[in-house]
């Protein structure tokens, strides 16, 4: 077993914010792919992808990359002129899709229309797949009309086929502050979700529930292990499961700019317990990744992604 990490890097310039690999034998130590290079780029919609997730669909066995359709080295300085709350009110209200079945041969980047006229850009895709229902929900933040484009919710949409999706329905709405950046997760029946609270706190916070769609509890204890760190410093959470057992989380460090932003690594024998332990000493990465999802991949694939872009 191997795993793979599907991310960008915060740059300024435009290669910064395409479809970057990292590989991991263990989850500990990473290495670049394709000399820390893109493996694929985005030539529609903003020209540039941040936020990524992967998943494998178990009744095609093909990858799918799903992505955030914005460009900040173009955009900012272009069409939303230098202003967060533009790209907020009037970006993208498409996804940027990519598919394979092996990991190194994609398919040619395309846009998904998820949300109508009344969303704002939509941000931060994630993916699970729901077994009560067989297929796959799509989740991701926005913000929307309903609030006159102010605190952000999560969204959900349903695929089997990665083709079609249904029409986009609430998730989770937090009271006193907008929610980001969802990732969830499946442990004994249960359905763990990480989102970035923009308030009270401001920090990651962890939710579980019965179902994919909620409803969802806080999961105090998770608060608890999360009160050393700094708040409004992390964000973009995306966790593992590790061969051992143990779950490993990694939380996007942005207090700092340049270098010294990346993924920090916390760790907890389980996702019930909330409890997760920073471990930064055991892990090693090459340079910042940047908002992403990890995936577990063969050894016969790691192989194949690490000898096609050597």
């Amino acid at each position: 077993m191997a795993y793979l990490f599907v991310h960008f890097r915060e740059k300024t310039t435009p290669d910064g914010e395409q479809v970057y690999f990292g590989l991991s034998k263990d989850g500990f130590g990473w290495e670049a792919v394709n000399h820390g290079q893109p493996i694929l780029w985005a030539y529609y919609g903003d020209k540039g992808v941040r936020d990524f997730t992967i998943i494998k669909c178990g009744a095609t066995g093909k990858y799918h990359i799903i992505a955030t359709d914005l460009s900040l080295a173009y955009g900012m300085r272009n069409q939303y002129h230098h202003s967060w709350d533009e790209i907020g009110r009037k970006g993208s209200k498409c996804f940027s899709v990519w598919e394979s079945t092996d990991l190194v041969s994609w398919s040619e980047q395309r846009l998904v229309q998820f949300g109508d006229k009344d969303f704002g850009c939509l941000w931060a895709p994630d993916i699970i797949f729901d077994r009560e229902r067989g297929d796959y929900v799509v989740h991701w933040s926005s913000s929307h009309r309903c609030n006159d484009y102010g605190q952000k919710a999560i969204y959900y949409s349903r695929t089997k086929d990665f083709g079609t999706f249904s029409k986009p329905e609430v998730l989770y709405r937090k009271e006193g502050s907008g929610v980001i950046d969802s990732a969830m997760y499946e442990e004994e029946g249960k359905y763990y979700l990480f989102v970035k609270s923009e308030g009270n706190p401001h920090r990651i916070i962890l939710l579980e529930s019965e179902h994919v769609t909620g409803p969802f509890a806080r999961v105090e204890a998770f608060d608890e292990s999360m009160a050393a760190i700094e708040a409004g410093q992390y964000e973009a959470p995306t966790a593992v499961r590790l061969e051992d057992g143990r779950w490993c989380l990694f939380l996007d460090y942005y207090g700092v700019p340049g270098e010294g932003q990346g993924y920090v690594p916390f760790v907890a024998d389980s996702l019930a317990s909330g409890r997760f332990v920073r471990s930064d000493e055991k892990f090693h990465f090459p340079y910042g990744f940047k908002h992403g999802t990890i995936i577990k991949i063969s050894e016969e694939e790691y192989g194949r992604v690490r000898d096609f872009y050597h």
